[in-house]
């Protein structure tokens, strides 16, 4: 039954974030508000929410391994893995207007997690930080975009129309999506968490091992069916602006709200080890999509291999 668990629980959360996303974007648009802030804070709030409602429980549930892992794992895996398969489909031309703002706060905030990680603790202070620099950037890009400082708001905009879909919806279907996604996402995540952590107890596995790996892909599915949907329909731009968008707010926003609603050691294994292959990754993302304005076929293949030869070592 843990397996049945777990498989539904993924399932719950991929098609919760898919609902959730769509339905709060829908309600958005109707509203009036404009696609490029829709895609700017509901469609990255809406495909980091798995790893939001995920670290949220294991930091409730003792378990500070799912908790700090699952952020870290994910955006090793979206970086890595998401990118490596989504490149490997069609290659990912990057562009560097939105590399110069999006890229350099994603690798900023990479640098944050790290420090914050080196202190031992996950701490309320940390997470408040966290959450206000998140804000400001938010609204620095909000202005940006109007002021026409650079072409990154075109990608966000785009991003919004790409994730909610061309057909209209009632008020109460939008409405119902919206509730009935978030609901799945709270039940998707539990079901995960528990099934994880039987699963781990089983095998002898740490609960960082668990939250770095199964949790970690688990919570980071929204953002491959995107990224690989978009390699697909040939819509690179947001492939990449999916996966870098997510890695901020996996870090400022769901960092930071775990933090400031239940502080959590940091497991020295991750520490030690994981967070600086969180901060490799970001590196190489950036340097591959900076020098050849790309992420060709060889690049991808170098990204995916990566990520094997780490969750081979993770499981050693």
């Amino acid at each position: 039954m843990t397996y049945l668990f777990l498989v539904v629980g993924l399932l719950l959360l991929l098609g919760g974030a898919e609902f959730l996303v769509k339905g709060a974007a829908a309600l958005a648009t109707r509203i009036g508000v404009s696609p490029f802030l829709i895609g700017l804070t509901l469609v990255g709030f809406g495909t980091s929410s798995p790893e939001l409602v995920a670290s949220l429980q294991g930091a409730f549930e003792g378990y500070p391994g799912i908790a700090v892992g699952n952020v870290v794992g994910s955006n090793i895996a979206n970086l890595l893995l998401i990118l490596g398969a989504s490149g490997l489909i069609f290659p990912l031309l990057c562009d560097r207007s939105a590399l110069k703002r999006d890229g350099v706060m994603m690798l900023l905030a990479a640098a944050a997690m790290i420090a914050v990680c080196l202190t031992g603790e996950l701490s309320r202070a940390a997470g408040f930080v966290f959450l206000a620099v998140l804000a400001l950037y938010l609204v620095y890009t909000y202005r940006a975009d109007k002021k026409g400082q650079d072409g990154a708001g075109v990608l966000h905009a785009a991003e919004a129309e790409f994730l909610k879909g061309g057909r209209a919806m009632s008020l109460v279907i939008e409405a119902a999506m919206a509730i009935g996604g978030l609901v799945a996402l709270v039940v998707g995540a539990s079901l995960l968490v528990d099934a994880a952590v039987e699963i781990a107890t089983n095998f002898g596995i740490s609960d960082s091992v668990v939250g770095l790996t199964v949790v970690a892909i688990g919570t980071s599915l929204p953002e491959l069916a995107t990224s690989v949907l978009a390699a697909f329909r040939r819509k690179a731009d947001i492939a990449i602006g999916n996966v870098v968008g997510s890695n901020i707010f996996n870090v400022l926003g769901i960092a930071g709200v775990v933090a400031a609603v239940k502080p959590v050691p940091i497991p020295a294994d991750i520490a030690s080890f994981d967070i600086w292959v969180m901060g490799a990754a970001s590196i190489l993302f950036m340097v591959f999509a900076w020098t050849g304005a790309r992420i060709g076929r060889v690049e991808a293949l170098l990204l995916l291999i990566a990520y094997g030869a780490y969750v081979t070592v993770l499981l050693r």
